[in-house]
């Protein structure tokens, strides 16, 4: 039997010897690969933690103790460990296991995570409830260097830092990517073990009582002392940043040396106060594909285990990621005015060939979209045209910035917003659902939505001729399929297509729902029903107008969206007719319920929440 068949629960874990870990560890390593090379995942990150997990697991009693992954990333060997190895085969497959932690799935998983940097702060809030009801377990908080870019970090460090009492809090600072040459890591690694040991942490407080204690010239001499060793720690470290917040720090040491790692989880265990840990780790550890290319193992698709090269499905259409960076790259050519500013995801967001080709107009803000929004606000009012590039999940957190600083003032800045709809493997805390109800009701926004991937062009340029705030939002995957014109030509601003007629029913849609009404329209046309589609192509302004005008002569409408329906492109149109003082006419709305959608494939999921071409059927059944 391997060892990782031995561990059915985090207690297990203890009874092996320390000598086997690192065998341990290689078990999970390649259990990770071979699940992830089949369902896609986050791998590097996962693979890099796998040594700090075991450890963690060997020193500490999850069972009471509790540990925050921070986004989720980092979580596969914790899921391995805490009672579901037999099913992690599921992992990010429909009713199968969530590719970050979730609360709902294991009372392992202290926090439910999808988006960065939410970890200190909720481990501080677990801590300072622990303590209030005088439990004095552990609180783990486990983040990684990019997540540290955000400013909600800080916001955790920050109040941890001021409260200073027994919060029993850790912090482990996961640095994959940080710059520490081998001569200062090994120093470091001794300076943590040294500085964390028991025995100096008891003499650092007693020895610092008793200078206070003594009179005129204590205090001075251990301030004296502190600043000593505060100096000395500064060399070597980046310690000072955190010590600035009232944390002990510890750190750098090698983060897959399981025999160090132990070492100091099992000193700091001790310490009743906020401290940080600073370990250092490598993307994609142990899978050489991996380590040589982490930035496309950091969410990837299916590959072979051999080579690392991902296997294709003979569809050669591009992704919408990909048509816009394409045109990005075209547009920019001949407006030196065009930036693009993108959240820590030049790829994801399809910006790397722009970012080759401007350099100096390309802005990673790191994961700090609301600093990314009003940075682009700034830019705007000095005559740029800003493309904020973010998916749909990670635009939320900037809500109050698109709010106050771009719409108040109608500045120019443009949103990308990708992922728009359901994403599918990566679930509930990343569809895009929510954008056209949060954007269309700000004053000054203009909201469109493209049927296919030419059309999401000709929005693009559209975007670029409008003098105010303005978002198109496109879908995950691959795109329509349709040829796309050289020529770019912009969209009139507000106004929709007809594409096929009929008196029998009256289908709008936005967006990529645009081909499942086609769809539908094609499958009631054989039934005898005869339907007008019509491409509303903006959800705000809508086509008022035109609208009307369809309503008064097939007062039996159906809108579709790929949006959540309160507050969305249905509800738009709800208030327009309204409005007019329209009535005498039914209409059925179809958009995702008042409910979050879990993880699965992308068809399966529009199916199962009636929003496919399928849904337009059934609701036109009811109406005609």
């Amino acid at each position: 039997m391997s060892l990782i068949e031995k561990i059915n629960l985090p207690s297990d874990i203890r009874h092996l010897k320390q000598s086997d870990l690192p065998l341990l560890a290689e078990e999970i390593r390649k259990t990770i690969v071979d699940v992830v090379s089949k369902t896609g995942g986050h791998l590097a990150s996962s693979l890099g933690a796998v040594e700090l997990t075991i450890a963690l697991h060997y020193v500490f009693d999850f069972s009471k103790d509790k540990v925050i992954w921070d986004v989720g990333h980092q979580s596969y060997a914790h899921k391995l460990l805490t009672g579901r190895r037999e099913q992690f085969s599921s992992l990010r497959q429909y009713k199968g296991l969530s590719g970050f932690t979730r609360m709902s799935e294991s009372s392992y998983d202290a926090f439910t995570t999808g988006h960065s940097s939410t970890s200190i702060s909720a481990g501080l809030g677990i801590a300072c409830g622990k303590r209030l009801k005088k439990d004095t377990a552990k609180t783990i908080a486990v983040i990684g260097d990019g997540s540290m870019t955000a400013g909600l970090a800080y916001e955790g460090l920050n109040q941890a830092g001021a409260l200073h009492k027994d919060e029993n809090l850790i912090v482990i600072l996961n640095d994959n990517d940080m710059s520490i040459s081998p001569n200062v890591g090994a120093l470091s690694s001794f300076l943590s073990r040294t500085f964390s040991a028991k025995y100096l942490q008891g003499f650092r407080k007693d020895f610092g009582e008793f200078l206070r204690s003594l009179p005129k010239i204590g205090d001075d001499m251990y301030q004296l002392a502190k600043r000593s060793e505060e100096s000395f720690k500064t060399f070597v470290t980046p310690g000072m940043l955190f010590e600035a917040f009232n944390f002990d720090y510890f750190g750098p040491i090698n983060g897959h040396n399981l025999n160090h790692l132990i070492d100091i989880l099992q000193n700091i265990k001790s310490i009743k106060e906020p401290l940080l840990l600073h370990v250092t780790t490598k993307k994609g550890k142990g899978y050489e594909p991996a380590e040589k290319n982490p930035v496309y193992f950091h969410g990837v698709g299916c590959f072979e285990i051999k080579t690392g090269n991902c296997i294709k499905k003979g569809i050669s259409i591009p992704t919408y990621t990909k048509v816009f960076g394409d045109t990005m790259v075209e547009l920019a050519k001949d407006n030196e005015k065009i930036i693009a500013v993108t959240a820590a995801m030049p790829e994801g967001t399809g910006l790397a060939e722009f970012a080759a080709r401007y350099p100096e107009r390309l802005f990673d803000v790191g994961i700090a979209e609301q600093h990314g929004v009003t940075f682009a606000a700034g830019m705007a009012t000095e005559g740029f045209r800003p493309v904020v590039a973010i998916y749909s999940t990670f635009l939320q957190r900037a809500y109050d910035q698109i709010l106050h600083d771009v719409c108040i003032e109608s500045l120019p800045v443009i949103f990308a917003i990708d992922r728009g709809g359901i994403v599918g493997e990566d679930g509930a805390t990343h569809h895009g659902l929510f954008d056209i109800s949060f954007l269309r009701s700000l004053p000054n926004m203009v909201v469109m939505a493209p049927k296919d991937e030419n059309e999401l062009r000709r929005m693009m340029v559209t975007a670029l001729n409008h003098n105010g705030p303005i978002a198109f939002r496109y879908p995950r995957g691959t795109a329509a399929g349709v040829s796309i014109e050289k020529n770019i030509t912009p969209i009139p601003l507000g106004k929709g297509e007809v594409l096929t007629e009929g008196d029998d029913l009256l289908i709008l849609a936005i967006g990529s729902s645009v081909s499942e009404a086609l769809e539908a329209y094609s499958c009631l046309k054989e039934s005898g029903t005869k339907s007008t589609v019509v491409n509303c192509r903006f959800v705000k302004p809508l086509d008022i107008d035109l609208i009307l005008s369809l309503v008064k002569k097939i007062p039996r409408v159906i809108t579709v969206e790929e949006n959540v329906r309160q507050g969305g492109f249905g509800s738009a149109v709800l208030e327009a007719l309204n409005d007019a003082g329209m009535s005498g006419f039914t209409l059925k709305r179809i958009g995702i319920k008042d409910v979050f959608v879990e993880h699965g494939p992308q068809k399966l999921l529009r199916s199962k929440y009636n929003i496919d071409a399928r849904a337009v059927i059934n609701a036109a059944k009811e109406i005609i």
